[in-house]
């Protein structure tokens, strides 16, 4: 049976990290509100549509917590863990910037896989420039953005534009996946190379291509425990619903594939 949830949930705090709090409690004594744990997730850009769907599931689950989710590049997040940045939990987009965060002794427990994804070639709806595949890339006509080569979904399209031989340049480099797909939602350019779960996630905004050999570079996603973090134990838990069936559910019907 499918999950129920939407994936555009009110209430949950999507925040950058400078606007998170250093301890994990919300004072209240001033409103007259009940103080409220805070657990601060930092995340994948791709990841923001299951990630806020799986925060208001564990809100539901742990009475008087507040997720705080968190969501930049990897390598971003990754540094900023390391740095020592407020936070309990790290999910990335590839098992490279999660070693980064290991190596710099920020993750205390994990990583774990939990998911994996895709690149594919997505266009504005209304396509203008008459995209039908990969290898129209190619053409000086097009324009088309991907992510900077330091986050995984730009290392992601820098590998398969090599496999296929494209040479014609993007028209720029984005921080994040998000703002790739923003681009080409917002028609300022002609193509992107996103994940597959960012197609779903535009729905009829975008018209999606596979990739030729897109399935030999899938990226998988760690998810693992900060060492600076306060609430280890909620923090645990949090990596369990991920983990869990539940979680899974969520992220399958979100586009991701499968962590095995």
């Amino acid at each position: 049976m499918k999950h129920k949830h939407v994936l555009a949930v009110a209430g949950l705090v999507a925040l950058p990290l400078s606007a998170c709090g250093d301890d994990g409690a919300v004072a209240g004594a001033e409103s007259g509100t009940t103080t409220r744990t805070v657990l601060t997730v930092l995340a994948a850009a791709s990841l923001t549509e299951p990630f806020e769907v799986l925060a208001e599931d564990f809100e539901a689950q742990h009475d008087g917590v507040r997720v705080e989710l968190a969501f930049d590049s990897s390598a971003t997040l990754a540094q900023q863990a390391v740095d020592g940045a407020p936070g309990d939990v790290l999910a990335t987009a590839d098992e490279a910037t999660m070693r980064s965060a290991v190596d710099g002794g920020a993750v205390v427990q994990g990583p774990e896989v939990f998911a994996s994804n895709v690149a594919v070639l997505v266009t504005p709806a209304v396509n203008p420039a008459g995209v039908t595949g990969f290898a129209d890339l190619d053409d000086e006509a097009v324009t088309y953005v991907v992510c900077v080569d330091s986050a995984p979904c730009g290392k992601l399209a820098a590998g398969l534009l090599g496999d296929a031989g494209i040479t014609h340049e993007p028209a720029s480099f984005e921080v994040d996946v998000k703002a790739v797909l923003a681009k080409v939602t917002t028609d300022e350019a002609d193509a992107g190379v996103v994940y597959a779960s960012d197609a779903v996630a535009a729905g009829d905004a975008v018209r999606a291509f596979d990739i030729e050999g897109a399935s030999k570079r899938r990226n998988v996603y760690p998810i693992g425990t900060l060492e600076q973090s306060d609430e280890a134990d909620l923090a645990a838990a949090f990596v369990d619903l991920v983990l869990s069936a539940d979680g899974q559910e969520i992220l399958a019907d979100a586009g991701f594939g499968p962590s095995g």
